[in-house]
């Protein structure tokens, strides 16, 4: 069976939103402290040994969260267009990564977001 390294970090963001069409109090703007956990998988390892530098998943995680952090989301793209679910939020974050992170040795192969400390997501890929 060939080796597979998950390097892992975790993160967070601040952020409003409101979730257009829904039938309840989370159609009024409110915010959250978002937790986000990043999973990237290399199967082989780079010539110092790593699978891919924390420094790097938290460099560009980090840009792609300030976009967002301390936002309306509502108010950024896509999320001007599409409601900012933690479903479309955990997406959007795993593809925006991957635009960055993915190559022909490391892929992001998963993003947890954690609304609330008891309430999370988890978007995959095949």
């Amino acid at each position: 069976m060939p080796a597979t390294y998950t390097m892992r970090i975790v993160t967070d963001f601040s952020a409003a939103h409101l979730l257009r069409g829904y039938d309840g109090p989370c159609a009024r703007l409110h915010g959250h402290n978002w937790k986000v956990e990043v999973e990237v998988v290399a199967a082989t390892l780079d010539d110092l040994g790593m699978g891919v530098d924390f420094g790097i998943i938290k460099r560009d995680t980090r840009e792609i969260l300030d976009r967002l952090d301390h936002r309306n989301l509502n108010e950024i793209p896509p999320f001007d267009q599409q409601n900012p679910t933690a479903e479309n939020i955990a997406a959007y974050l795993y593809r925006e990564l991957g635009r960055r992170l993915d190559d022909h040795r490391v892929r992001v192969t998963a993003i947890t977001l954690w609304e609330t400390e008891r309430a999370s997501v988890r978007y995959t890929e095949s």
